[in-house]
């Protein structure tokens, strides 16, 4: 429970179903001023049990978030990627921590508030499928969870738009049925990510550099690179006469490479880090066909995945895509849309 209304809603659902419910908010993250992220606002999350009728647990699990969501998202930008931290957080944070404390309390399932339905197939495997609310559907930041974690997932809001969500909650009398949604990365609330990121690096941290085109003419100076991704356009503090965009940072060089809208649009994209999900794996030198995201508010492309070798999958898209960016998650859908796998964009062809 984050304290916001889906996962109140949630709650309340599964207690309607006649689940014996168990509310239980992992405290991940703490600024310097004692301040909570927005997905563990305990008070709100508490009150909310209350109204609901249903034991309430918080446990600490800093370390972890640090550990495998904190420190991967900072390492990230200081070689130049964008990464998915909640894609992190979730596999390695929420799913983990919950079914560990989800059997010390002896309750056979965890149920969550995103918008997404556990899937079993015909080949007996769990997979998520896109929630019935589109703009809604959470599975791209999902995708990395494991067998035996969907086997003990509920998920009751798939069906259910963020309007239907919100009336439930209304006539529930639940008082967080008008809370906002939070937009913004949880464990960076206000402020810039670069500050974040200069403020919890332990390395070094990159220093300015050369902006270079694409034969490697020098444009002017970039600020660091983990000032950029690919695709940026705003705040670069370059005037080169014309709409220009990041179209890839060189990390060993310390050059961030500029050019026009086109430079953004790739064939192709070869991903690492892969998780496969719907289907057991795709054995080397193998093809399938996919519809797949390279990113949270994208609708998808389709595109022939081949498996080159134990590590990696290169993805052939029908149509290019726009600013795909190393360390971001690329999701496979089948036509069901149901996830196949995924994995994280390595680089761009």
């Amino acid at each position: 429970m984050s304290g916001g209304v889906d996962s109140a809603v949630a709650a309340f659902l599964l207690k309607q179903a006649g689940y014996e419910v168990i509310g239980m908010t992992l405290r991940t993250w703490e600024s310097s001023d004692g301040g909570e992220s927005r997905c563990c606002e305990i008070d709100d999350a508490r009150e909310t049990a209350r109204q609901l009728g249903i034991a309430y647990y918080t446990f600490n699990c800093l370390r972890d978030f640090r550990r495998h969501v904190v420190s991967p998202f900072v390492e990230a930008y200081l070689h130049g990627q964008t990464p998915n931290p909640c894609v992190n957080c979730n596999r390695f944070v929420k799913w983990e921590r919950m079914l560990y404390y989800a059997n010390v309390l002896r309750a056979d399932y965890i149920a969550t508030g995103h918008y997404a339905v556990v899937i079993r197939t015909e080949n007996g495997r769990y997979t998520l499928q896109k929630a019935a609310s589109e703009h809604k559907d959470q599975t791209y930041m999902l995708w990395r969870l494991t067998q035996e974690q969907l086997s003990r997932t509920l998920m009751p809001l798939g069906k259910l738009t963020k309007q239907e969500v919100r009336s439930i909650a209304e006539q529930a009398g639940i008082s967080v049925a008008k809370k906002p949604d939070s937009q913004e990365i949880c464990f960076v609330p206000e402020g810039s990510y670069v500050d974040f990121i200069a403020a919890n690096a332990d390395d070094f941290i990159p220093n300015e550099g050369n902006f270079v085109d694409r034969k490697g003419n020098i444009l002017g100076r970039h600020k660091g690179i983990i000032h950029y991704t690919v695709g940026q356009r705003k705040g670069l503090g370059i005037a080169l006469g014309e709409p220009s965009y990041v179209s890839e940072i060189r990390e060993d060089s310390n050059e961030v490479v500029l050019g026009k809208a086109d430079s953004l649009l790739h064939g192709g994209i070869v991903c690492h880090r892969l998780n496969f999900m719907g289907i057991a794996d795709l054995p080397i030198g193998q093809s399938i066909q996919a519809n797949v995201k390279i990113r949270y508010h994208d609708g998808g492309t389709n595109g022939m995945l081949t498996r080159i070798n134990k590590d990696l999958v290169e993805i052939s898209f029908e149509n290019k895509v726009r600013a795909p960016a190393p360390g971001q998650s690329a999701v496979f859908y089948d036509s069901s849309g149901c996830i196949l796998g995924g994995g994280e964009i390595r680089y761009a062809k």
